[in-house]
């Protein structure tokens, strides 16, 4: 696979970020035969090696969880899709309100959106974890926000690509 095509095919696993496959590639670290284990291992590392400023770009790049773009229906597809299995597709009038008083609040003390891998979550499990991490320090949300991207980033590899060769 050309870095073009490879590019093309995973520049999105980092939600809107493709210089993260643009480097990991140019690094060779990326080998065939592809598997999810080893493109997410390659990607991860350029992701931890990026600046602190490249990093916090891709937190912003996140949609907020139910966000406006959810209900002007400009989500990615992945993003959609994800958001759709936890049920925020689907919330009440009062839940919509929390999720969007929370996602102020919390872009309002960290300066980036809340970012959890919603597979296998339901929506009480989001709302928890965003209550909980609401009251973390900026360094500890940091982290957390940057483990979760990562997290999302090997659950879209895993619906590309084989877990082995």
């Amino acid at each position: 696979m050309d870095r073009a095509d490879f590019v093309q095919r995973f520049g999105g696993v980092f939600e809107h970020s493709p210089f993260i496959a643009e480097r990991a590639f140019d690094a060779g670290i990326i080998e065939e035969p592809l598997t999810a284990r080893d493109v997410h291992d390659g990607m991860a590392a350029i992701f931890r090696t990026a600046s602190q400023d490249e990093r916090l770009g891709v937190l912003r790049a996140h949609p907020d969880l139910a966000g406006k773009l959810a209900i002007a229906g400009e989500l990615t597809e992945d993003s959609k899709r994800e958001q759709a299995g936890a049920g925020l597709d689907r919330l009440s009038a009062e839940e919509h309100a929390r999720f969007t008083a929370l996602n102020t609040a919390y872009v309002e003390k960290f300066g980036f959106p809340f970012i959890i891998a919603v597979k296998g979550l339901t929506k009480d499990d989001i709302l928890a974890a965003f209550e909980t991490r609401i009251s973390n320090s900026r360094d500890e949300e940091f982290d957390t926000a940057c483990q979760q991207v990562e997290k999302i980033a090997r659950l879209r590899l895993e619906s590309l690509l084989p877990e082995t060769h």
